[in-house]
């Protein structure tokens, strides 16, 4: 976790310091050592969120893009005391959560269904195949329905199977934390992928999205 209550003040790792989790209340001591980011951990158990993942330098990376309130936001249901801390929830009630490892289908469904406003962004540098994948497509033939979105015929051919039935959109990130020389590399940019109805039949489309817009 990036931040833990001190003193009832949502608060970031420093060396020394201990602190309460925001969703269980359990004391949290700072891990700030010299090669994992600094981070808090719970002292005598592991994540009280079964949902929250090991966090990468690819995930502070994107949640460092958000004003830092919007950062690990305590979610809440009253019905079955169910909790869970959102990676980013915008003032516009969206929540985004950043995925870098594998992600169980029934999890993903069920995240979804919590949060229903939503948007995913998953690390496309996970496994070697996807980005070339991906790149067969994009530098092959493409329908444009309007500029910088794409019709998808085939959604498997160009990406990883086990997101293609989500309910939200999910946006790709193929960049991770490279440092791109060339600028027209593909990687600049960000993938999203949803589905419509188009003339009463389900279509995947494909938008191209800008970093800065996004």
């Amino acid at each position: 976790m990036k931040y833990a209550l001190v003193n009832n003040i949502k608060s970031e790792a420093l060396k020394g310091l201990k602190g309460k989790c925001q969703c269980c209340a359990s004391e949290v001591i700072a891990k700030c050592g010299a090669y994992r980011i600094h981070h808090w951990s719970h002292k005598k158990t592991k994540s009280c969120d079964p949902w929250w993942e090991t966090e990468t330098e690819w995930h502070r990376r994107w949640k460092n893009c958000y004003p830092s309130n919007w950062h690990e936001f305590l979610f809440e249901d009253a019905e079955n005391n169910e909790k869970h801390i959102a990676d980013i929830h915008t003032e516009h009630n969206l929540v985004i959560e950043f995925q870098h490892s594998h992600i169980d289908p029934n999890e993903r469904v069920s995240r979804e269904k919590f949060y229903k406003n939503m948007i995913w962004v998953v690390d496309g540098t996970r496994l070697q195949r996807d980005y070339p994948r991906f790149q067969k497509w994009a530098n092959g033939y493409r329908t444009a329905i309007k500029k910088d979105i794409f019709i998808v015929d085939s959604p498997e051919d160009v990406f990883p199977k086990n997101w293609l039935n989500s309910s939200v959109p999910v946006i790709f990130d193929f960049k991770g934390m490279e440092e791109l020389v060339e600028n027209n590399d593909l990687r600049h940019k960000l993938y999203c992928l949803f589905q419509v109805k188009i003339n009463h039949k389900s279509k995947y489309l494909i938008a191209v999205i800008s970093r800065k817009a996004f």
